[in-house]
């Protein structure tokens, strides 16, 4: 890496902090979230987002009397906020970090995920090696002529934005420890984002939740790892290398309206409904 990358690099983790705390304010300003409007916020992870708001929305009719507000901003931004009180559950798309575990003194993971690397349907390459991967996303290769079966015409490289829980499993899973995604790569702010560009663009190459690779107007192609499809099943044996925790943490164990949100997320009526999106039993289910 470029001595003027290391260099945004550290600066950008000394003001992560700063950072982070800002999208959080940001966040609650935008949805207009605060303690009064509900009985539980529930902030976090974009790729938890959209399935955490489908079981707190099936919970309030179930509970008419409770609301559980469901905002995303990211895996980090929700981490912030249960540190600085601003939310009572944040959703992590990511292990936790070990700075992170320092002050989260409770985590459980309701559903596990595959990380999908998706391409456009027209595109013919249709399976990469972790290493060829690494190398796109290090732009050592560029051009999709270098890869087997690909056309002649340049990558167009997609990733998430810093503070994602989407791109820090890439980056665990895929890049390894100080490996970095190259500055040029065009930065989304969701995983919908990056769906959305990737399936208008046939040159395009970019990772998202496996859960959301077939939902979306346009199609992707979620490739294959070597040799292994990005499935449900495949994750379940341990054939599939990319896959992460969905997780819901707090300072400490929830009680009152949180406990009970979360005891129904953990449920066998909310486990169903979020095996049904394509996702697997969280490793903190109920029996």
């Amino acid at each position: 890496m470029r001595n003027s990358e290391c260099g945004i690099k550290r600066n950008y983790k000394n003001m992560r902090s700063v950072i982070v705390i800002l999208c959080v304010i940001s966040v609650c300003l935008l949805s207009g979230c605060s303690r009064p409007q509900a009985n539980v916020i529930v902030l976090g992870s974009t790729s938890v987002e959209p399935y955490a708001g489908k079981l707190a929305e099936i919970y309030a009719h179930i509970h008419p009397d409770r609301e559980i507000d469901v905002q995303g901003g990211g895996s980090g931004v929700g981490i912030a906020a249960v540190e600085s009180g601003i939310a009572d559950i944040g959703m992590s798309s990511r292990a936790l970090k070990e700075e992170e575990k320092e002050f989260i003194g409770w985590e459980k993971e309701i559903a596990k995920d595959g990380l999908a690397i998706i391409v456009h349907p027209d595109n013919p390459v249709s399976d990469l090696t972790l290493e060829e991967i690494r190398g796109i996303y290090t732009m050592e290769v560029t051009n999709w002529s270098q890869l087997p079966g690909g056309d002649d015409a340049p990558i167009h490289i997609i990733t998430r934005e810093e503070g994602s829980g989407t791109r820090s499993a890439f980056e665990e899973l895929v890049m390894g420890k100080g490996v970095w995604i190259t500055q040029k790569a065009m930065v989304q702010s969701s995983n919908g984002a990056v769906r959305q560009i990737v399936s208008g663009d046939k040159n395009a190459i970019g990772f998202i939740s496996l859960g959301l690779v077939e939902i979306g107007e346009k199609p992707v192609k979620a490739l294959a790892l070597n040799g292994v499809a990005a499935t449900r099943e495949n994750i379940e044996n341990g054939s599939y290398e990319l896959s992460r925790p969905f997780l819901f943490v707090a300072l400490t164990e929830p009680d009152g309206p949180a406990k009970q949100f979360v005891e129904y997320v953990l449920s066998p009526e909310g486990q169903q409904i979020l095996i049904a999106e394509g996702f697997i039993r969280g490793a903190d289910a109920a029996p």
